[in-house]
């Protein structure tokens, strides 16, 4: 199998123009708001969804032009390999982010704390279980010396050009 293709459910909107300033993390997303506008076709899934806090929302970097298997991420000096970082630059930009859902209205489900550029596409939306998601960490590499950073950490733009 050489390729797969997906096609969009939604668009998720946000407060983030562009990729300069965006938080990079949804925990660097300090209670700004969002929308998902799922689109009508795929509505019937939501069912159930109003009943979870937190949503994992599975999105593609559309403006992410470079690519490469040794980056530089926002929060650290040196290079390292791209799956051992979060950043957009991947061989498939696939990003993932953990949002607080806040309520649901037909299609569109209201969100806190993104971490997304507007109109980005949606690929799909999955319930966030701490019990099912969460496991003991015991190393966390090179972000143990950086993590501090987070709370003041915004995109550069650099992924973008």
């Amino acid at each position: 199998m050489d390729e797969i293709h997906y096609k969009p459910i939604g668009i998720i909107h946000t407060p983030f123009k562009e990729p300069k300033g965006t938080p990079i993390q949804p925990t660097a997303s300090i209670s700004e708001e969002g929308s998902v506008e799922v689109k009508k076709e795929f509505a019937d899934g939501l069912k159930g969804l109003s009943g979870f806090s937190h949503i994992i929302l599975i999105y593609y970097f559309h403006l992410s032009k470079q690519t490469g298997l040794i980056v530089k991420p926002y929060m650290d000096t040196e290079g390292h390999g791209v799956f051992a970082t979060r950043a957009p630059t991947r061989p498939n930009k696939i990003g993932i982010s953990i949002v607080q859902l806040t309520r649901i209205e037909g299609n569109i489900l209201y969100i806190l704390n993104p971490d997304i550029i507007d109109g980005t596409p949606l690929l799909d939306i999955k319930p966030y279980v701490p019990d099912f998601d969460i496991r003991k960490v015991e190393k966390t590499g090179w972000l143990e010396k950086n993590v501090h950073k987070l709370p003041t950490s915004k995109d550069d733009g650099r992924f973008a050009k």
